[in-house]
């Protein structure tokens, strides 16, 4: 059957492995192969399995055995299945790399229009044979809706980076440094708003209000006193006028 390439589609893995994926060129009930690149250059074509094919233990091992089968049939040693691997044998292309864990994967050279990784699918997918016979009638698995590629668990964060103790000295010296800069610039305020008194506030300015100068009282017209001399010598004083008391002055 002739594959023709697709673009790879929304979740579909962008590499597995060493391998960078480029296309799409088969989707299986158990599995989709793509077209991938190896580190090299060379074109590989790998096939991974299903999300939930991959969530089965007994489809994952039929995966993972086949892998094993075929590596066992190309390098001539004969095990339990002999007729089957002698007789699948020619058809199975060589592994180039594999993995069997969370969501497995086998990669083998790509060829156009001959036998890729998807060799490796038909396995998982009991069809009531037994050693290449059929016994019985066929069934689906009940993983067989899920259709999405199974994705590699993320790679584990790196750890922690671990500080050198130069670095940790220095970073110290450097903190050091900053604090007593802040601590002096912090001083010298303090020190200048203690040295610059605060402005005295401006007095309000004087208001002079003229006054008027004062104007001397003029003394009544009187007789001149007497001065002590003439009293003590016994001398009455003149009378003032009316002042007589003489009645005789009357007529």
């Amino acid at each position: 059957m002739k594959e023709m390439a697709t673009p790879l589609q929304y979740g579909d893995p962008p590499r597995l492995g060493p391998f960078v994926l480029q296309a799409r060129l088969q989707a299986a009930p158990a599995g989709l192969v793509y077209l991938g690149q190896a580190a090299d250059g060379r074109a590989v074509s790998v096939a991974v399995l299903t999300r939930g094919a991959a969530l089965d233990p007994a489809a994952r091992n039929r995966f993972v055995t086949g892998i094993k089968d075929g590596e066992a049939a190309r390098s001539g040693v004969r095990g339990l299945f002999t007729r089957v691997s002698r007789r699948r044998s020619v058809s199975t292309p060589p592994v180039v790399a594999w993995d069997g864990g969370e969501a497995p994967w086998v990669a083998v050279p790509y060829a156009p229009g001959g036998v890729g990784a998807e060799r490796f699918l038909e396995p998982v997918m009991v069809s009531g044979m037994l050693i290449g016979d059929r016994h019985g009638p066929d069934f689906v698995p009940y993983w067989l809706g899920d259709r999405n590629p199974a994705l590699p668990a993320p790679p584990p964060p790196a750890p922690p980076r671990t500080e050198t103790v130069r670095s940790v000295a220095l970073a110290s010296a450097l903190l050091a440094t900053l604090v007593l800069f802040i601590g002096a610039i912090l001083w010298l305020m303090l020190m200048r708003s203690d040295d610059d008194p605060m402005p005295a506030r401006p007095l309000p300015p004087t208001v002079f209000v003229p006054t008027p100068p004062p104007v001397p009282s003029s003394p009544e017209p009187m007789q001149p006193s007497p001065t002590p001399g003439e009293t003590e010598q016994g001398e009455s004083p003149s009378p003032m006028p009316g002042d007589n008391d003489d009645p005789g002055d009357d007529i």
